[in-house]
């Protein structure tokens, strides 16, 4: 300790005829009301608004400016004395208030059947998306086509979409299992615009006595995708095959002469010997397909092509992103580059967004960055709150594409909701090369975030 100088004075403040006392003493006084002032606009909001702490307040009044969602208020009350003993209490992550079933946030992701998207009915909001808002098919019910993909059938000139029906409980098959529900099998939608649907019902069906079979209810099917093969005539569908612990990470096949079904299961494999989770096919424009998977317990993806008839992998294959634990593949082509758009690998749980692109669909591939525009930081970094499963291009639209993702409910995925919005191929990419000098030579990809959006009238006269 530095020992004082004894000419030092024996206080830090000396008072002289106490003026100097009885002016820092109205100065404290004051900075107390200031500070309870304070106090009182953040915590004790009479119009029942958010209760938010300070360190929160730019990200919430993000939100409130761009997308008037709300924060809920704190359950129960908060003492001034525990207040100051443990100090503010750290509110929910805004993904944990997503997936709280019981959060008033939660509701504004998942809005109630009044405000659904329904084909039957004309008007103003004829022909609009509404991301996130339930979707009901011609007949008026809910769409139940979740990590989905779409076909076009040149031959009927119609877009057929495959999806999991989930239109049944969720529940966990044990205490730490991702929830899940029965295998119910694979719907089909048909349209010839993209906006109104109809259900060609279950094209794909699970086995409900035979406990070996790979479509057993208690097992899990996932992401099934759909291409037709010129050659043998065929409708090839791929999916996810795997059981309720998510060991057997295989990918299944089946055909169909027809795009409305019935599918024949044909058989579940590793694609090369690796196990395969998170997956989707991809048909390039000379009739060659490939099959893209997560593999290695999701840390990289691997690619190869199918054989001629589709129905099996060729013996060549590609490790890519190894070691970025990327998942939800969504394949497409532009002007002979590849792009790929994958999320992280985060359960149930959204997350951010990345695209890759490629000269040769075989590799190298490299991550351009998060192709998320609009809404606000937190809906970029979690890719509008969804992930993807799939983009299907728009004829006569060059550089212009539909983004599909799923807005999943993990707490009742019968409930889960669709996320359509504009991708556009155009501009310069704005991050760097990952592994060589430079700045990519190819164009950026954007997807739009919009509240409420439609296809332009030029495409609607082009189909």
């Amino acid at each position: 300790m530095r020992m004082r100088n004894k000419n030092q004075k024996s206080s830090a403040f000396h008072c002289s005829a106490g003026t100097r006392c009885s002016v820092s003493l109205v100065l404290c006084l004051v900075a107390c009301i200031l500070m309870v002032h304070f106090y009182s606009l953040i915590h004790q909001n009479d119009k029942g608004e958010i209760h938010i702490d300070s360190s929160h307040l730019s990200v919430t009044r993000e939100l409130e400016e761009e997308e008037s969602l709300y924060l809920p208020r704190p359950r129960g009350k908060k003492s001034p004395r525990a207040l100051k003993r443990r100090g503010p209490r750290k509110l929910p992550s805004m993904v944990n208030e997503f997936l709280d079933e019981s959060s008033e946030l939660h509701a504004l992701f998942f809005p109630d059947r009044k405000s659904a998207i329904d084909p039957n009915k004309k008007g103003n909001d004829s022909r609009f998306y509404y991301p996130g808002r339930l979707w009901l098919d011609t007949e008026g019910n809910p769409i139940q086509a979740h990590g989905g993909g779409i076909l076009f059938d040149e031959r009927t000139e119609t877009y057929y979409w495959y999806g999991e029906n989930k239109d049944g409980p969720t529940y966990h098959a044990h205490q730490k299992a991702a929830a899940r529900v029965d295998i119910i099998g694979v719907s089909c939608y048909s349209s010839k615009d993209l906006w109104e649907w109809t259900n060609e019902g279950i094209v794909l069906s699970g086995e409900g006595t035979n406990a070996t079979h790979d479509l057993h209810v208690s097992n899990v099917l996932e992401r099934p995708k759909v291409i037709y093969n010129d050659k043998s005539g065929q409708y090839v569908m791929w999916m996810h095959i795997d059981d309720a612990n998510y060991t057997k990470a295989s990918v299944g096949v089946a055909v169909s002469d027809s795009p409305t079904g019935p599918f024949s299961y044909l058989y579940r494999i590793r694609p090369h010997g690796f196990e395969s989770r998170d997956m989707t096919i991809f048909k390039d424009d000379d009739g060659k397909a490939y099959l893209i998977y997560s593999s290695e317990s999701n840390s990289e993806l691997h690619i190869g092509p199918l054989i001629d008839d589709y129905l099996n992998v060729a013996r060549v294959g590609r490790r890519i992103l190894v070691g970025r634990h990327r998942e939800a593949p969504a394949l497409f082509k532009y002007e002979g580059t590849y792009y790929m758009i994958t999320s992280g690998c985060t359960g149930w749980a959204p997350n951010r967004a990345l695209v890759h692109a490629a000269e040769s669909i075989m590799g190298p591939w490299e991550t351009m960055g998060n192709p998320c525009v609009g809404g606000n930081k937190i809906f970029r970094s979690t890719t509008f709150f969804a992930q993807s499963t799939f983009v299907v291009p728009l004829p006569g639209l060059p550089g212009s594409f539909i983004f599909m993702a799923d807005r999943w409910k993990p707490a009742e995925l019968r409930d889960s909701r669709y996320v359509w919005l504009p991708l556009t191929v155009g501009g310069v990419a704005d991050e760097p090369l990952e592994y060589n000098f430079g700045f990519p030579s190819w164009s950026r990809v954007s997807i739009y975030w919009h509240r409420r959006w439609r296809l332009p009238e030029e495409w609607r006269r082009t189909t």
